[in-house]
């Protein structure tokens, strides 16, 4: 049995952040990939440290992009979150790119060809959840984390926060009763900032972002509200700590809340079911909660490396249903083909749409009109109420 009183604490980090730095650049490679050829093949991971990007992976697409091209995506990407500092700069730090073709092996093995369909680029497990805690049908510790970030990167982005750094976590421990979150018992915020400005301004900074996020009357007592606890956050991003793609699987997913299958998003084209598989279970897992048939739900969902079709897919309501979860999940797969081709098409993934996923989660999102977080629709919700009225 589940409790139904409890703390429970999720985190994130910021668009500045090292490894978020370099889930950016990676997945902003694949959107130059995608956008020249929807059908290229990209599994590319970078780091960053003091004044220096590497890029290594494999590809297959257009010979028009070169080694200069990815240099030049990486320093654009960097310039966007706003990295013009003396130890980390846009501009000057050294990039190298040790980028080469995808093995003929994998390919060989992932392609489609005669009577075979196109199989998974991976065995793996893939997780998606949804539960009625926000309006987006997230979990509300990861949920609000992102907000508090999100709305400090806009602030400093428009120039309201001039002093504030692009380097940020958030951390946010919620009171569940009943099962329900009912406030905030702390929150903790770190962000780079300016050497003119000390502890205090910083904290008077963040806490009106916090305020405007959190439900009236959720904040934490005084004295559980840390912001900088260390008391300086000068040095930051790359120059404070080195960076690398796919480090922040459980930011990027429900903050430690619902099962995570390992595999990391950024940097990998929707062939990889790491990431295409994830995001179709999320959708599955949404549009059941928002058809009301559950108040919480995973779904697990199982490949092996060239083979079409999911080994398994699993669905667990945790007792908050009355329908039978085998025919929830007979129901899910006749609602969409979960192959990796399957999943691409019914959701439109072979599209440059990755780059904005790279920073405040993957999930609870809002659809876009070109395509992006289109696994955040609940357009299965009318089928599954009418297959189990």
């Amino acid at each position: 049995m589940s409790k139904s009183n409890f703390l429970f604490t999720s985190e994130s980090v910021s668009e500045g952040h090292p490894d978020k730095v370099c889930d950016r650049i990676s997945d902003a490679i694949v959107d130059t990939f995608l956008t020249a050829d929807p059908n290229a093949r990209v599994a590319v991971e970078t780091l960053c440290t003091t004044n220096q990007i590497v890029m290594a992976g494999e590809v297959r697409g257009p010979a028009a992009i070169t080694t200069q091209t990815l240099e030049d995506v990486a320093r654009a990407a960097v310039r966007d979150i706003g990295y013009e500092q003396e130890g980390f700069h846009w501009k000057h730090a050294r990039v190298d790119v040790f980028v080469h073709k995808q093995s003929a092996d994998i390919a060989m093995g992932v392609d489609a060809a005669g009577n075979k369909d196109e199989g998974a680029g991976d065995q793996g497990i893939m997780f998606g959840y949804a539960c009625n805690e926000t309006a987006v049908l997230m979990p509300a510790p990861i949920y609000y984390s992102h907000a508090i970030l999100k709305s400090l990167a806009e602030a400093r982005h428009s120039g309201a926060e001039p002093l504030l750094g692009p380097d940020a976590k958030s951390q946010i421990t919620l009171q569940y009763v009943d099962g329900k979150p009912v406030r905030a018992a702390s929150v903790v915020v770190s962000t780079q900032h300016g050497a003119s400005i000390d502890q205090d301004a910083v904290r008077e900074i963040v806490r009106p972002h916090v305020l405007n996020v959190l439900p009236e009357g959720w904040m934490c007592p005084e004295d559980q509200f840390y912001v900088n606890p260390t008391g300086r956050f000068v040095i930051g991003g790359p120059d404070g700590d080195a960076g690398l793609t796919g480090r922040k699987i459980i930011v990027d997913t429900y903050g430690g809340a619902a099962p995570h299958g390992g595999g990391a998003f950024s940097g990998k084209d929707p062939t990889k079911v790491d990431r295409s598989a994830a995001y179709a279970a999320r959708y599955l897992a949404k549009n059941v909660v928002g058809a009301g048939l559950a108040e919480k739900c995973v779904i697990q969902l199982s490949y092996a490396i060239g083979v079409s079709k999911p080994l398994s897919v699993y669905v667990d309501t945790f007792g908050t249903s009355s329908v039978d979860e085998d025919k929830l999940s007979d129901a899910l797969q006749q609602l969409v083909d979960l192959s990796p081709r399957g999943i691409r098409t019914h959701l439109g993934l072979n599209r440059p749409i990755y780059a904005r996923t790279a920073a405040y989660g993957h999930f609870g999102r809002e659809a876009e009109s070109d395509g992006g977080f289109s696994w955040e629709r609940l357009d299965l919700v009318g089928q599954l109420k009418t297959a189990f009225a």
